[in-house]
C-alpha cells in the first residue's frame, strides 16, 4: 500500500509541479515591530523570509541589520541559505537592514523597484551578483511574480505567490493601497485569493474607512489575511473580527505554513 501511494504522489507531482513547489510553503515573519515570539528583537520595520518553493526569498530587511541577523540567528536561518531578496520600496524601515546581510552573502539575486536612487543602485551592483531592476510585472522564480511597481508618489512591488489553494499576496507597507494590489494580482491572472500579509498601512485610517476596505477585500474573495507593520493596532484588530479563524497573526517570529 505504501509503495502504492508513493507512486501515486510521483505521478501527481509529475503531472501538477504546483503541488510539489507548494507543499511546505513556509512564511516567517524575520523583522517586524509587532511582537510575537518574546525572543526575537522588535522593532519598526517588516522583514519575511519564503521557503518550500524552488529559490528561498527574503522579502524586504527592515531598518536595522544588527537585529536582523540576530533575530535570524535565534529562528535558525541561515543567510547563505537564501537566493533571493526582493525589496518592496525604498523606506528605511523595508531597505536598512539590506547592507549587514550582504556582508552574511552577497550571492543573492536582488530585485529592486526601478525608481530606486541610482546610488542604492550602484552600491548594490557591487556587492550583489546581480540587480534586477522592477518597472512592469516580472517572474522572479517559479511560482513567484513581483506586481511590477504600483502607486504614484510612493512607488512599491509586492510578491504574489501560486499555490493549489489560491494566490498568497505578500505587501511591505501597501502605500498604493492594499484594495488596489489585490486588484491587480487577481487581474493579472484570475485566480482565488488565499492569503493577503504584510503591512497594509492603516495606521492612520478611520475605522469607518477601514472599514470599507475590509469590505471591498470581502468582495475580490480574500480567503485569509495577515495584517502587520504598518497597519495599526486598531485596523488589525478590525481585520480580526472580521476574518475571525482565517485571521493569522503576523508579528515578529510568526510562521505561516501552507500545507
Amino acid at each position: 500500500m505504501r509503495m502504492i501511494r508513493k507512486i501515486v504522489a510521483i505521478f501527481l507531482i509529475f503531472l501538477f509541479p504546483t503541488i510539489a513547489f507548494a507543499k511546505g510553503l513556509t512564511l516567517t515573519v524575520v523583522y517586524n515591530n509587532v511582537p510575537y515570539d518574546k525572543n526575537l528583537t522588535t522593532a519598526w520595520g517588516i522583514s519575511i523570509l519564503i521557503e518550500g518553493l524552488k529559490k528561498t526569498i527574503l522579502f524586504d530587511t527592515g531598518g536595522d541589520g544588527s537585529i536582523l541577523l540576530s533575530n535570524m540567528e535565534k529562528l535558525k536561518i541561515e543567510p547563505k541559505n537564501i537566493d533571493i531578496v526582493v525589496l518592496s520600496h525604498i523606506h528605511g524601515d523595508h531597505v536598512g537592514g539590506l547592507w549587514n546581510f550582504l556582508r552574511k552573502n552577497n550571492r543573492v539575486s536582488l530585485y529592486l523597484p526601478k525608481s530606486f536612487p541610482k546610488s542604492f543602485n550602484d552600491r548594490a551592483r557591487k556587492i550583489c551578483k546581480e540587480v534586477i531592476s522592477v518597472k512592469r510585472s516580472i517572474k522572479i522564480c517559479d511560482r513567484v511574480w513581483s506586481t511590477g511597481e504600483l502607486g504614484t508618489w510612493m512607488k512599491e512591488q509586492s510578491l504574489i505567490i501560486h499555490t493549489p489553494k489560491g494566490l498568497i499576496i505578500v505587501t511591505g507597507c501597501a502605500h498604493p493601497g492594499v484594495v488596489n494590489i489585490v486588484k491587480v494580482a487577481k487581474d493579472m491572472f484570475k485566480k482565488e485569493l488565499y492569503l493577503v500579509t504584510g503591512g497594509f498601512h492603516l495606521l492612520a485610517y478611520s475605522e469607518n474607512r477601514v472599514k470599507k476596505i475590509i469590505k471591498q477585500l470581502k468582495r475580490l474573495g480574500v480567503k485569509k489575511v495577515a495584517p502587520s507593520h504598518c497597519t495599526g493596532g486598531r485596523p488589525i484588530e478590525l481585520f480580526r473580527e472580521a476574518w475571525r479563524k482565517n485571521f493569522i497573526e503576523l508579528g515578529c517570529g510568526a510562521r505561516i505554513k501552507i500545507d
